[in-house]
């Protein structure tokens, strides 16, 4: 009886080395067994996190600037809308061409959608006036009518970014341009609250990684890209 046992426990395990150990190779060589299987299936089936401070949801602060067509455009314009919060300046020199590239990327993937738009918020008002605003956007094929980049007191819009936000900016000299500021973008759901996916610990990732297009991956400190993974959590809160 064991001779039989053992002779059926061995086909068994053959059976097995020839039909699955091939593919679970090839799988982690492609390196999708983790990434995949598990990561991702996990970040596209949750629900998007609210970000919680004083134990109340964040919303988007109050605002009221004025855009590239010198219209006056308030929080309350974006009511209804699902859109990216960011801040920039047309004379960067440095990570703003790709974030402006990726927003690009994110206008031409809802470009079907009448719910999805932008706030962008220049720090450098004084040069940024309706008028550059709106040759930068022409420049640049903004053509999405909820894309807004306004402008208005430096003051109101450094407070709206640094406090209202938590997203950094600042005047400093040796700064490329002049500027420094976080090329983070904000993710808003339709009611103006903050939203964003969960890390695998379950925290708030709370932004989302602007300066990194898809078609690089990473970048060279190996940071990857989070234009992806944006998309989808858009698409997540279109369907709220």
């Amino acid at each position: 009886m064991k001779k039989y046992t053992y002779v059926w426990v061995s086909l068994v395990i053959l059976v097995f080395g020839i039909i699955f150990i091939p593919k679970i190779v090839d799988r982690a060589k492609s390196g999708t067994m983790i990434e995949n299987d598990r990561m991702n299936r996990k970040d596209n089936s949750a629900e998007l996190a609210h970000i919680i401070l004083n134990g109340n949801k964040r919303r988007v602060p109050s605002f009221e600037f004025i855009d590239q067509d010198s219209l006056v455009i308030t929080d309350k314009d974006y009511l209804g809308k699902v859109y990216i919060v960011e801040f920039f300046f047309t004379s960067c020199p440095s990570i703003c061409p790709i974030m402006t590239k990726n927003l690009v990327d994110l206008q031409e993937e809802f470009k079907t959608s009448n719910d999805f738009g932008v706030a962008s918020f220049t720090i450098t008002p004084e040069y940024d006036t309706p008028r550059v605003l709106k040759e930068y956007a022409e420049k640049n094929d903004i053509t999405n009518l909820d894309w807004h980049l306004m402008t208005g007191s430096q003051e109101d819009i450094y407070e709206l970014a640094n406090t209202g936000f938590n997203i950094f900016v600042s005047e400093m000299p040796d700064a490329p341009g002049g500027f420094e500021h976080a090329g983070l973008f904000a993710l808003i759901d339709k009611n103006g609250y903050l939203r964003s996916r969960v890390d695998e610990f379950g925290n708030p990732i709370i932004y989302y990684r602007g300066t990194i297009t898809e078609e690089d991956g990473e970048n060279s400190e190996g940071e990857i890209e989070q234009i992806s993974i944006l998309k989808e959590d858009i698409y997540k809160l279109l369907k709220e």
